[in-house]
């Protein structure tokens, strides 16, 4: 589709300018944004798959998108990330531990006086409904803690050079409870949600969950998807809607799933899609030779599956291919403005010297691509620039006066 300057006049000229009493200014320096897709791949480093052969996608889309050169995850494991993601905080989570469902009883960590972490190793178990404002975790820039991986080792965090301080009056809530309190929409796409929905649910196969599953399955239950992958339902306010029938959380088949939303159009302002851990590059133990975790993962494309990027990436293409094909994308030449963000959560594990430097990529609907940032970004970066194309406060670490937006890939000029 031809992207005119015509279209991108008209998304910088809807740039919201009010600031909402909430947690911070909206962030100038990103077009007014209409619709955005952020699609979440997994566990691999930059270099693992730029020029790797078996993402070819992954590789030719760079060239019509714009490309972040210099981003990197927060933190690690996994779930962490899809925290500060969607609301710029760890939240005192530094685990991939599953909720601790709609349980009224606990403490959330952010209110834990002294504070206290979540953590993998040793185990802290599920994680209380995050809600409150309070302290987070701190993020060393090189952990020797041994929580994600066999100590004595060195972990490094974002580049080996930056960490956060634990930070205190951290807002309990994400993105996504603000675009509730604008009347704003939003929905996570979740692959291989049971037909019963995301209450309560931690692990599925897309039918049998971690409640229902039989005792004689061969291989044990096939975890596709997570709620390690689901940030949104760590927070009390979305357990709280999910337990009264909010139908925000959906899986990608099916009435009100992913491929029927954009076929119609009707789609939320907030689309966060999560294909399941065989077709996001994660990998499963008992997932099939498509599905086999990396042998090795060192921060290079040696010990890589080449089945698992490969089948990951063909999910990558088909994902944005009818994302291309919706009302809602082609609809910039109403004035529709749009953006797709590609990101991978961490370089799992980072072990020194490798940091944790992902891929990052934004196409949007209204603008030229092919473009590429050396700026230094981070998932708060992203966060940041969401907000402000969304017309929503800062939140949280977002707010950093080092988190740097990124106007150069969203179409907004060099701010």
């Amino acid at each position: 589709m031809r992207k005119s300057a015509v279209t991108l006049l008209l998304c910088v000229g809807a740039l919201a300018g009010t600031m909402f009493a909430a947690e911070g200014p909206v962030p100038k320096g990103v077009p007014h944004l209409d619709h955005v897709f952020v699609i979440l791949m997994e566990n691999h480093a930059y270099g693992q798959i730029v020029g790797n052969p078996n993402a070819p996608f992954a590789n030719s889309y760079m060239n019509s998108a714009n490309t972040a050169r210099n981003y990197f995850a927060v933190g690690h494991p996994s779930s962490t990330n899809y925290l500060e993601i969607v609301g710029g905080s760890n939240f005192g989570i530094r685990s991939d531990n599953g909720p601790d469902w709609h349980n009224t009883d606990c403490t959330p960590n952010l209110l834990t006086n002294p504070p206290m972490t979540n953590f993998d190793t040793p185990n802290s178990g599920p994680v209380c409904p995050i809600y409150g404002t309070g302290t987070d975790a701190a993020t060393p820039a090189i952990d020797n803690s041994g929580n994600e991986c066999t100590a004595p080792c060195s972990e490094i965090d974002v580049d080996g050079k930056l960490g956060f301080d634990a930070a205190p009056n951290t807002v309990g809530k994400t993105i996504a409870d603000q675009l509730a309190e604008q009347s704003m929409t939003w929905k996570s796409y979740q692959e291989s949600l049971p037909p019963s929905g995301a209450d309560n649910v931690t692990y599925s196969d897309g039918y049998f969950t971690d409640l229902t599953v039989p005792g004689n399955i061969p291989g044990g239950l096939l975890k596709l998807y997570g709620a390690k992958h689901n940030p949104f339902v760590y927070f009390k306010s979305v357990q709280d809607d999910l337990k009264a029938g909010a139908k925000n959380i959906v899986g990608f088949e099916g009435e009100g799933g992913l491929y029927e939303d954009l076929t119609s159009g009707n789609l939320p302002t907030l689309s966060f899609i999560a294909p399941n851990q065989c077709n996001d590059q994660h990998g499963r133990g008992n997932g099939g030779s498509q599905c086999d975790f990396d042998f090795q993962d060192n921060g290079t494309q040696m010990g890589l599956n080449p089945a698992l990027i490969y089948v990951g990436d063909l999910k990558l293409r088909n994902v944005i291919h009818a994302i291309h094909a919706s009302p809602a994308w082609v609809s910039a030449i109403h004035g529709r403005c749009s953006a797709i963000v590609v990101v991978w959560d961490e370089n799992d594990y980072s072990l020194a010297p490798n940091t944790n430097q992902v891929l990052m990529l934004v196409e949007t609907n209204y603008g030229p691509g092919g473009r590429s940032s050396n700026r230094f970004y981070t998932h708060f970066s992203l966060l940041k620039s969401l907000e402000g194309g969304l017309g929503l406060p800062c939140l949280n670490h977002a707010c950093d006066k080092t988190t740097n937006i990124m106007s150069d890939l969203f179409g907004g000029g060099d701010k």
